[in-house]
């Protein structure tokens, strides 16, 4: 497979060069060149099938020539010791469990995958610095996903407050391989500084850098994986239509959806499930996108105006316009039916689910209530429900037990440095530490 800009047709790369300097110069983002059909694949895999077996069989096949079956194993037993979990409702819903990673949330699949397979790439030779705005849950994904990896250093920068759940041991200056940084600002600023750091191509390419935000193909395709695992898992008992209903913030998780589709997993369609920003809710129905001020929720991972991933699903809708249409169904839940469906949830059917979460399930009720509705919906829970455990108590009145590997995320960290958002600071930050 190839990769292209979302801005030009004329030159194409690898999946290893797409992962590796992470955006095209001639701007945008990469995405597949063309799509592959592996209906043969994940259609005679069975229930039975393991997600490491999964994910070794589809990723050789997928980047032809730059993975073969030895190494894609390789990768995925590196990667994952979890798996995803479906959970079948009733007839009308299921649901994707995608918090069973070391941090509890659904980053931990793409991030996983991205750290072992740099690691395969870089085997016989060359290093890479993997740059990235982290804060809360995501940094300690990355941390965990990077820390040993051979030939690699991640850098993580921090906007202003506490850090919690990073391991010194694994710092630099300790014989790790992580660099934590903390920025004086937000953390826009920090994903400012990581654009601006990729795009000063002399510095980039004199440490080689690269970054597992979701800006990064390699982090975003292997979340392909999990919407194929959820489809072997219920297609025994598919009966008509099969939706999936997605939290919706910067929409890598949905385009993720979008090419198991391309792929040829059998979907008939995705619910962009927003909180009430609704960040491109009128752009799915074909109006004009128009970036509004962001509004606080308490789905705060949904907060947000202008989706990363914004120029993705624009080059959907340029290819087939009319198709998407069909495809994609957006819907704004505020916060209020948010917490009425996480109570639903757990009255009916005895699953604690987080806001993020919540908003999708109501997202999928109210599509579902259409007369003409006779499918299967599944629904993606990206986050441990103990992760917004005050809020869960408040919805059901139930206490939550927290996983020994969650509790450890909320021991605060010093980072390594804490300087000023500018461009300068964070090379002289950087160039201090080699």
């Amino acid at each position: 497979m190839q990769f292209r800009s979302t801005q030009s047709n004329k030159s194409l790369v690898s999946f290893k060069d797409a992962v590796l300097h992470c955006l095209p110069p001639e701007g945008g983002l990469y995405v597949p060149a063309s799509m592959m059909d592996m209906r043969q694949l994940f259609l005679y895999m069975d229930s039975n099938t393991a997600y490491p077996e999964l994910v070794a069989t589809v990723a050789p096949v997928l980047l032809q020539g730059e993975l073969n079956p030895f190494s894609a194993s390789r990768v995925a037993e590196s990667a994952f010791n979890f798996e995803p979990e479906l959970k079948q409702l009733d007839e009308r819903f299921s649901i994707l469990n995608l918090y069973n990673g070391p941090t509890g949330i659904f980053k931990d699949f793409g991030i996983a995958f991205l750290a072992a397979v740099m690691e395969e790439l870089l085997k016989n030779s060359g290093r890479t610095m993997v740059l990235s705005a982290s804060r809360t849950d995501t940094g300690v994904s990355m941390a965990r996903a990077f820390y040993r990896r051979q030939h690699i250093t991640s850098v993580m920068l921090y906007p202003s407050g506490p850090i919690r759940g990073i391991d010194p041991a694994t710092f630099a200056s300790n014989g790790g391989n992580i660099i934590p940084i903390q920025i004086k600002g937000t953390f826009d600023d920090c994903q400012r500084l990581v654009m601006e750091t990729i795009n000063d191509r002399p510095f980039a390419e004199r440490y080689s850098i690269t970054t597992a935000n979701a800006i990064n193909v390699g982090r975003l395709l292997p979340q392909v994986f999990y919407y194929l695992f959820a489809f072997v898992k219920i297609k025994k008992y598919l009966k008509g239509d099969l939706l999936f209903s997605v939290p919706s913030g910067n929409f890598g998780n949905l385009i993720a959806g979008l090419y198991a589709w391309k792929f040829g997993m059998p979907v008939n369609g995705f619910i962009a499930a927003m909180n009430a920003n609704n960040a491109i809710g009128d752009f799915i129905l074909g109006k004009e996108f128009k970036p509004r001020p962001l509004i606080a929720t308490n789905s705060p991972a949904l907060d947000v105006s202008l989706p990363s991933n914004y120029e993705r699903l624009v080059s959907f809708y340029e290819e087939a316009p009319a198709v998407m249409r069909n495809m994609m169904f957006p819907a704004a839940i505020d916060d209020k039916i948010t917490e009425e469906a996480m109570e639903r949830v757990w009255k009916k059917y005895g699953i604690l689910l987080d806001p993020h979460s919540g908003v999708a399930f109501a997202a999928a009720e109210r599509f579902s209530a259409s007369p003409a509705f006779s499918g299967h919906l599944v629904i993606l829970a990206t986050r441990h429900p103990a992760k917004e455990a005050e809020l869960v108590v408040k919805t059901t009145g139930q206490c939550i037990d927290i996983p020994e590997r969650l509790k450890s995320l909320r021991k605060k960290t010093d980072p390594i440095a804490i300087i000023e958002p500018q461009l300068a600071a964070l090379e002289g930050a950087i160039a201090s530490c080699y």
